[in-house]
């Protein structure tokens, strides 16, 4: 078994198989189901701007590079769209999620189905005081853009832009705020608009309403581990980190999946044990 030339396939990292086109690109998702818009360091799973490149390298710091204006416009392109979750998700990163997959991701948040719902995850401390305030200005005033945004939540000032930030990420993470288009303001005429996340997938809640959370890790765990082909458990944690899965939680799943024979444990070597997708033996 050839796990790096399985990935290679998988992440449509070859010159006959990259993307082409934002019909490939919605393709790409609808296929893996999640991946991440930029290679991260450290973390295996596909990602757009190699699919798009067809190949592994760096990101280019050029804004002229084909590649990367490829990957940035399809995205701009498709965020009103609704044909995936576009966010900071998995390790608070760029992620995209197809529509297929995202309903698993829904069942394993904080989220009910009410707009409410952020209420108890503040009373409870989950929420910090500036995620609230952003979400009740959305609330308030519906769809607005990053510059109006911090004014109406009261963080305009300079002082407070670390902390709308971090709290914007916190939003997405928790599946509560969604960019869903760009407007030309701010500095460089470039600022995301954020809409609540309930308003922008109203169905959501409703599909994800019959989902089971230990069903949604293995659905989730077991498309990650037939894209990577192979991983260890320290990789399948760390990619999944901000689900907070408990270490019990996962050693379950994955319980369930070496059961179902859907994955197996394999030596590979100088990999040591990894956790292989079936498809791949």
């Amino acid at each position: 078994m050839d796990v790096i030339q399985q990935r290679e396939i998988n992440y449509h990292r070859t010159p006959q198989r990259r993307l082409r086109t934002i019909d490939d690109a919605r393709q790409f998702v609808d296929q893996v189901g999640f991946c991440h818009f930029w290679p991260i360091k450290d973390i295996e799973m596909p990602n757009l701007f190699h699919a798009i490149a067809g190949r592994e390298r760096p990101v280019p710091n050029e804004h002229g590079d084909p590649d990367l204006s490829k990957c940035w416009g399809w995205k701009d392109q498709a965020l009103d769209k609704r044909w995936w979750y576009y966010g900071k998700l998995l390790r608070r990163r760029a992620t995209l999620v197809s529509l297929d997959y995202l309903p698993y991701f829904y069942a394993l948040s904080e989220n009910f189905g009410s707009l409410d719902d952020y209420l108890a995850e503040y009373e409870d401390g989950k929420l910090t005081a500036e995620a609230k305030a952003i979400y009740e200005a959305i609330l308030e005033h519906g769809p607005l853009d990053t510059v109006r945004l911090r004014r109406e939540a009261r963080m305009s000032a300079e002082s407070a832009k670390s902390r709308f930030d971090r709290a914007l990420v916190e939003l997405q993470v928790g599946l509560k705020v969604v960019p869903i288009g760009v407007a030309e303001t701010g500095a460089w005429n470039y600022a995301f608009v954020y809409e609540l996340f309930q308003r922008w997938f109203p169905d959501l809640p409703k599909q994800a309403r019959s989902i089971k959370r230990s069903e949604a890790r293995r659905i989730l765990l077991q498309r990650y581990l037939e894209n990577v082909v192979a991983a260890d458990r320290k990789m399948v944690a760390k990619a999944f980190h901000v689900l907070k899965w408990t270490p019990k939680e996962l050693e379950h799943t994955l319980g369930k999946l070496l059961e179902e024979k859907v994955v197996q444990e394999v030596e590979i070597e100088k990999n040591g044990l990894l956790l292989v997708s079936g498809r791949a033996i």
